[in-house]
């Protein structure tokens, strides 16, 4: 069954089982956010990312950026990077998002995307870095683009838009029950900024 997810509010789980997914709308007004569109695209320390696939190693189109509290090591796809010092923006965003929120982070996985060709495919992140059933703070700026949710048994599927200067909220056992991703499309979306706020737990 596929769910489309139209009206927003944020305390209400737009998942039907399994964890808890909550979705904001616009928490950046439409200045501020091409704002930070702008300076994050010039700013962050910006690099290719590197997938494996059937156990090849592919450098994306996608770029990616890492960056923490602390220098944490964060391995996913079998790739480790260590993060950066915050900057100024992302500091500020931090915050903004933790009033929001209710929640701390102290970690954030920045993903830059060039056009709508460029995309995620299915996955959930269950890192063993990632506190458990820990929240991950997902905003956006720039193109307007849809976000899918898959149940990893039923297959349901929900989908979304992310809109620009939105944050979306994934918590609980989502990670363990569903998979998420961000479908490429041949239509003619512009560059997209996504920022994912999580939480490092470090192991003694």
């Amino acid at each position: 069954m596929e769910l489309f997810f139209y009206e927003f509010d944020s305390t209400k789980n737009i998942l039907s089982e399994g964890g808890e997914v909550f979705y904001y709308g616009k928490i950046i007004p439409f200045e501020k956010a091409n704002f930070y569109h702008e300076t994050l695209l010039k700013t962050i320390e910006w690099k290719n990312d590197i997938a494996n696939i059937f156990g090849k190693q592919i450098i994306t189109k996608r770029k990616v950026a890492w960056y923490g509290d602390e220098p944490f090591d964060y391995t996913y796809s079998n790739n480790t990077k260590k993060a950066l010092p915050w900057t100024k923006e992302l500091r500020e965003l931090k915050a903004i998002i933790e009033m929001e929120t209710g929640e701390t982070y102290n970690s954030c996985l920045l993903n830059l995307y060039h056009n709508g060709s460029e995309g995620m495919a299915w996955h959930s992140d269950g890192e063993k870095e990632l506190k458990e059933n820990g929240a991950i703070a997902s905003m956006s700026f720039g193109a307007e683009r849809k976000f899918a949710f898959k149940h990893k048994k039923t297959k349901q599927t929900v989908y979304l838009n992310l809109e620009q200067g939105s944050l979306l909220v994934m918590k609980g056992e989502c990670q363990k029950h569903w998979l998420h991703r961000l479908p490429p499309t041949k239509k003619g979306f512009g560059v997209r900024i996504n920022l994912t706020f999580r939480t490092i737990v470090l192991k003694d």
